[in-house]
C-alpha cells in the first residue's frame, strides 16, 4: 500500500535504492549517508520514506532536525532526538545517566564534557541491541554547536553496532559530518516526466500552456511544483485569464529560490534586473544599459549567495533557478522596471525586435509606433521560425514563461501590439491575429480568449477571424465541415485583396484549407484551395500547389510532383523552419514520397519540440510515423504514434489523436490483434462521422478490411474494401489505392473473380501505378491474383521484379506469400519454398503473425518443417517492474498513464515493452494477458520488488 509520502518521491528510485542499500540487512555501507539538494528539491520527503521502510522493516527511528533559531542553544538538536529515550536513559551507568541530563535539561557547558559524549553512543548501542536503529538529521547546518560534535563523534564509533545515520543538508552549506567518511548523495531536480507526474496529480485539469509554464519555470524543483499553481487563481490555472509575465512568489517560496535577494546591495540589484528584463544580455549590453550606475562587477555578492553565475566576458548572467528572475522583479517597484526596461531599449538600438519590445514593457498607456513596431517584429518572427533566435525566445519567455521562438514569439509580440493600440481596430486585428498563431503554435486553449478579447465572435466577417476559428475547429474539435464553411467565408472577405506574397490573411487561410482538404476526404475543401491558390502567383504558395496536385489527381502528375519537391526541398535554408516544410512533406506523403525527406521531418520535430510551434510537431510526428509504417517499420511507427498522442491529448488536439489511432489500428489489424484493431477502428468512426472527417473514415474501413484478410474473413474483407473503392472504381488517393490489391484479393477470395480482373484492369488505366513504387507493386500484384493460371506466374515474377518492391516490405511478402501459395498448387515445390521462405522471414520480423502463420502453413505443406517464433512463455521469467508494467498495459493503460502511475518516462516505459513483447514471443499490447496468464506465478512473485 502507498504511504502518504509516495507522491513526493517521484523520480526518486535510484536515491532510495542507496538508502535501502544503506540499511539492507541493518548493516552500514560506512558510517552513513548524506543526501544534498538545494532547497525545496525533497531531501525532507526521502528522510520520511527512508524513516517508514526502516519501522516498516523492523528498525527503531530518531530524529532530529536543524533549526537557525534554536542553533544557539546547546544540545537542543540533541534533545528532540534523544528525548524519547528518557527511560532508557535509566538503565546506563550512573556517571552516563548523569552525563545525558545535560542533554535532557538543555545544561551544557562552555564545550561538551566528554561524559556526555560517550553517553550518547552509549544510550545509542544500547537501543541498537534490542533492534537495529536508524538516526536521522534533517537541516545538519543548522543544529547546534554542542549536538553536531556529539553526532559527528557517535557517528565514526558505531563500529559493527546495527545503527544507521541518515542526514540532509543544503548544497553548498558545511556540515558536521562532512570530515566523518559520510557518502554523499546529491538530489537534483525531477526529471521531465517525473516531474510532469507530480504537477499533475498535484494539480490535475490545468490549462496546457498554464501547465507548461509552471513545468518550465519549477525547473524541476517537487516543492515548487506543488506550490506554485497555488499562487495563480481559478481563471488562471484554467486558461481564461492570462498568466502575468512574472509569476508571484509567496514567502515560502521566495525563500526556497531567491534566499537574499531583497538583501543585496543596490548596484547589484540593479544589474539583476537588468539580466532579468533581459536573460540573454552580454555584459556589454548591461553595461550600456547601467549607464555607469552600476556594472556586471557588482553581481559579487549574488553569485557568493549562488543567485547567478556569469564570466564577466562572455556573460551572459544565468540564473540558478528560473523564478529568480520573478523574484528580482518582484523586488523592484513598477518605476524601476520601467526605467530598466527603457534603458535596455536604448541599450538595444540596433536590435529593433528587442528594442520594440522594451520600449512597449516601458509604456504606459497605447502607443501606436511601438504597437507597429512589435507587429513587425511579430512578422520577423512569423518569417524566421527559428527558436534559436534570442530576441523571440527572450520576448516569449518574458511573457509566457517559455523560450519558444518563431510563431510563438510572434503570439507574444500580437497580444502586446494589441494592448498598445490607439484605435479599437487595430486592436481588434492584432488579437485576432494572435489568436491564429496560438492555434497554430499549438495553444488551443488561448484562441477562444484572444478572440474574445479581440471583441470578435466566430461569425465577424473577417477572413482572419474566420480562418483562425476554422483552424480551431480543425485541429481542436475536429469539426471539418464548419471549418470549411467558414473558410469559404473568409475568402469571400479577402476577395478583393491584390495578388501577394505577403498577405498574412490569404496565407493562413491557405493553411486552414489544406488542413481540411486532406482530412475532409471530400473534393469540395480541394476545390476550394484551388480557388485561394489562383489569387497567388505560382513561385508564392508552391507547396500548397503540390498538395493540391498530390492529392487530386496524383496519377497524372506524380511525375511533375517528385520534379517539384526536389526543387522546393533543394531550395530551402540549410535549417528551414516549419511552416514550408510541413505542406512540402504533405506532398511528398501524397505520392509516398516522404523517406527521401523525413531527415527534415525530423529536424523540424526535434527542434520545434521545446521551442516552437507544437502543431507542426504534431504533424511531424503524424507523417513520420506514416511514412515509417509504410516502409514496415512498425515498431518505430508505434513509437512516434505513442509519442504524437501524448502531445494531442496534453494539447487538446483531437484530429491528430484521430489519425494516429488510426496508424495504431493498422499496426494491431495487421499483427493480428483483430479485437484490439476493430475496437479503434469503432473509436475512429464514432469521432469522425459526425464531423465530417472523411479520411479517418476511410481508414477505419482499411483498418477493418486488413483485420478480415488476417482472420482470413474475405467476404467481410470484400465488404469494407468496397466501401471505401467500388469494385471496378479504384481512386488514386488516400487510402484507395492502398486498398486495391486487398479488395482483388478479397474478390478472387469469395468467387468474385470478374470483378477483381475488373478492378484491376480500371486501376490500369487510370494510371494509377503512375502514383509511386508503391501503388505500382500493388496493382500489379493484384493483377497477378486475379490472373489465370497461364499468365499468373509471368505477372508475379513482374510484380517481384518491379524497382524499389523491397521498399515496401508487407506488400512485397503479401505477394511472395501469394506466389508460393501459386507455385506450391501447380506443384512448383521447390520454388514455393523459396518464396514462401522470404514471406515468411519478412512477416515475422514486423510481427505480421496472420500472414506468418499462413507462409509457416504453406511451408510445411512443401514438406519444410518451421517452428514458431514465439517462445513457450511458461518458461520466460520477467523483471518485477517488467511484469507490473506488463500487467497494467494488459489492462488498456497508455505508455503515459503506466509511466504517472510507476513514476517512470513513458519513453521507459515503452522501451520495457519492446523488451517484453520478444521474451514473450508476442507484438503488441492486446496479446499480454493471455501471455502474462501462461507464466507460472512463482517465476515472478519471487522477484525482488521496486525500490517504490
Amino acid at each position: 500500500m502507498k504511504s502518504a509520502f509516495v507522491a513526493e518521491l517521484v523520480g526518486r528510485t535510484a536515491a532510495l535504492g542507496q538508502i535501502d542499500a544503506l540499511f539492507a540487512g541493518h548493516r552500514p555501507i560506512g558510517p552513513g549517508l548524506l543526501l544534498r539538494g538545494d532547497p525545496g528539491v525533497g531531501k525532507t520527503a526521502l528522510l520520511d520514506a527512508a524513516a517508514a521502510r526502516a519501522e516498516a522493516a523492523g528498525m527503531r527511528v530518531l530524529r532530529a532536525s536543524g533549526a537557525q533559531f534554536e542553533a544557539e542553544i546547546g544540545f537542543s538538536t540533541l534533545h528532540q532526538m534523544l528525548d524519547p529515550l528518557r527511560e532508557c536513559a535509566d538503565r546506563l551507568s550512573d556517571r552516563h545517566r548523569d552525563a545525558l541530563h545535560q542533554v535532557f535539561d538543555l545544561a551544557p557547558g562552555s564545550s561538551p564534557d566528554p561524559l556526555v559524549v560517550t553517553a550518547v553512543l552509549a544510550l545509542l548501542r544500547g537501543v541498537a541491541a534490542g533492534r537495529p536503529l536508524l538516526v536521522i538529521v534533517d537541516d545538519v547546518p543548522g543544529i547546534d554547536r554542542a549536538s553536531a560534535t556529539v553526532l559527528a563523534f557517535a557517528a565514526r564509533r558505531i563500529g559493527d553496532d546495527p545503527i544507521v545515520f541518515l542526514a540532509a543538508a543544503r548544497t553548498g552549506a558545511g556540515s558536521c559530518f562532512d570530515q566523518v567518511g559520510f557518502r554523499e548523495r546529491q538530489i537534483g531536480p525531477l526529471a521531465s516526466q517525473p516531474a510532469t507526474s507530480l504537477l499533475d496529480a498535484r494539480w490535475p485539469g490545468l490549462a496546457p500552456t498554464v501547465r507548461r509554464r509552471l513545468l518550465d519555470e519549477a525547473a524541476g524543483n517537487p516543492l515548487v511544483l506543488r506550490e506554485l499553481p497555488g499562487v495563480l487563481t481559478d481563471r488562471q490555472r484554467c486558461g481564461q485569464d492570462p498568466l502575468p509575465a512574472f509569476l508571484p512568489l509567496h514567502g515560502r517560496l521566495e525563500g526556497i529560490v531567491a534566499a537574499g535577494v531583497r538583501t543585496l546591495p543596490a548596484p547589484g540589484r540593479q544589474v539583476l534586473l537588468l539580466a532579468a528584463l533581459e536573460p540573454d544580455a552580454s555584459p556589454a549590453t548591461i553595461r550600456a544599459a547601467a549607464q555607469g550606475r552600476a556594472d556586471v562587477d557588482d553581481l559579487a555578492p549574488a553569485q557568493q549567495a549562488g543567485l547567478v553565475r556569469m564570466d564577466a566576458v562572455t556573460g551572459p548572467v544565468v540564473f540558478r533557478h528560473p523564478l529568480i528572475r520573478s523574484a528580482i522583479v518582484q523586488a523592484s517597484s513598477p518605476g524601476e522596471r520601467r526605467a530598466a526596461h527603457q534603458a535596455l531599449a536604448a541599450a538595444l538600438a540596433g536590435d529593433p525586435e528587442r528594442r520594440a519590445w522594451h520600449l512597449a514593457e516601458a509604456a504606459t498607456g497605447p502607443d501606436e509606433a511601438v504597437a507597429r513596431a512589435l507587429d513587425e517584429a511579430a512578422l520577423a518572427a512569423w518569417r524566421r521560425g527559428d527558436p534559436s533566435a534570442a530576441s523571440a525566445g527572450t520576448l516569449n519567455q518574458t511573457t509566457v514563461g517559455d523560450r519558444r521562438g518563431g510563431a510563438a514569439a510572434a503570439v507574444t509580440l500580437k497580444v502586446r501590439a494589441g494592448e498598445l493600440s490607439s484605435h479599437p481596430a487595430g486592436r481588434s486585428r492584432r488579437l485576432v491575429e494572435a489568436a491564429y498563431l496560438a492555434v497554430m503554435t499549438g495553444q488551443l486553449d488561448q484562441a477562444p480568449r484572444l478572440l474574445a478579447d479581440a471583441g470578435q465572435a466566430p461569425d465577424t466577417p473577417t477572413g482572419l477571424v474566420f480562418a483562425a476559428t476554422a483552424h480551431l475547429l480543425t485541429h481542436g474539435e475536429g469539426d471539418v465541415e464548419a471549418a470549411h464553411q467558414l473558410l469559404a467565408r473568409a475568402l469571400d472577405d479577402v476577395a478583393d485583396t491584390a495578388k501577394t506574397t505577403n498577405d498574412w490573411d490569404s496565407r493562413w487561410i491557405l493553411h486552414a484549407l489544406l488542413a481540411v482538404s486532406i482530412y475532409a476526404g471530400r473534393p469540395e475543401p480541394w476545390e476550394l484551395l484551388n480557388t485561394a491558390l489562383a489569387r497567388f502567383a505560382p513561385e508564392a504558395a508552391t507547396a500548397f500547389r503540390l498538395c493540391y496536385d498530390a492529392y487530386v489527381d496524383p496519377a497524372r502528375t506524380a511525375d511533375t510532383v517528385r520534379e517539384g519537391l526536389a526543387h522546393a526541398f533543394a531550395a530551402l535554408p540549410a535549417d528551414p523552419s516549419p511552416w514550408p516544410v510541413v505542406p512540402l512533406t504533405w506532398a511528398a506523403v501524397g505520392v509516398e514520397a516522404l523517406s527521401d525527406y523525413r531527415y527534415l521531418v525530423r529536424r523540424v520535430v526535434e527542434r520545434e519540440r521545446d521551442s516552437g510551434a507544437i502543431t507542426m510537431v504534431m504533424a511531424g510526428l503524424l507523417l513520420l510515423c506514416i511514412d515509417a509504417y509504410g516502409h514496415g517499420q512498425w515498431d518505430e511507427a508505434e513509437n512516434l504514434a505513442g509519442e504524437g498522442l501524448d502531445l494531442a491529448e496534453a494539447y487538446g488536439h483531437h484530429l491528430v489523436q484521430g489519425q494516429l489511432r488510426c496508424h495504431l489500428a493498422y499496426i494491431e489489424a495487421a499483427r493480428g490483434n483483430v479485437d484490439r484493431a476493430r475496437v479503434l477502428a469503432d473509436e475512429i468512426t464514432t469521432w469522425a462521422a459526425p464531423r465530417g472527417v472523411g479520411l479517418p473514415e476511410a481508414y477505419a474501413r482499411r483498418v477493418r478490411t486488413l483485420a478480415a484478410l488476417g482472420q482470413s474473413d474475405y467476404e467481410e474483407a470484400y465488404v469494407q474494401a468496397a466501401r471505401v473503392n467500388p469494385p471496378g472504381a479504384p481512386s488514386a488517393g488516400v487510402p484507395g489505392r492502398l486498398l486495391i490489391m486487398d479488395l482483388v484479393e478479397a474478390a478472387v477470395r469469395t468467387g468474385r473473380t470478374e470483378e477483381a480482373r475488373a478492378h484491376v484492369a480500371a486501376a490500369q488505366q487510370a494510371g494509377i501505378s503512375r502514383v509511386s513504387t508503391r501503388s505500382a507493386l500493388i496493382i500489379a500484384g493484384a493483377a497477378a491474383l486475379a490472373a489465370a493460371d497461364d499468365a499468373a506466374g509471368r505477372l508475379f515474377e513482374a510484380a517481384l521484379s518491379l524497382p524499389e518492391a523491397d521498399r515496401w516490405p508487407f506488400e512485397q511478402a503479401r505477394i511472395q506469400l501469394a506466389y508460393g501459395q501459386w507455385l506450391r498448387r501447380t506443384r512448383d515445390t521447390t520454388r514455393a519454398r523459396l518464396y514462401l521462405r522470404a514471406a515468411l522471414d519478412t512477416l515475422d520480423r514486423m510481427g505480421a503473425r496472420p500472414w506468418a502463420q499462413r507462409a509457416r502453413d504453406e511451408l510445411r505443406a512443401t514438406g519444410v518443417a518451421t517452428a514458431s517464433t514465439r517462445p513457450d512463455t511458461r518458461t520466460v521469467a520477467l523483471t518485477a517492474q517488467e511484469r507490473q508494467i506488463a500487467t497494467l498495459a494488459a489492462t488498456g493503460l497508455t505508455n503515459k498513464q503506466i509511466a504517472q502511475q510507476l513514476f517512470l518516462s513513458h519513453r521507459t516505459v515503452g522501451a520495457h515493452l519492446h523488451r517484453i513483447f520478444p521474451k514473450l514471443g508476442i507484438t503488441s499490447r492486446v496479446a499480454l494477458r493471455a501471455a502474462l496468464e501462461t507464466i507460472t506465478p512463482d517465476e515472478h512473485d519471487h522477484a525482488p520488488q521496486p525500490a517504490s
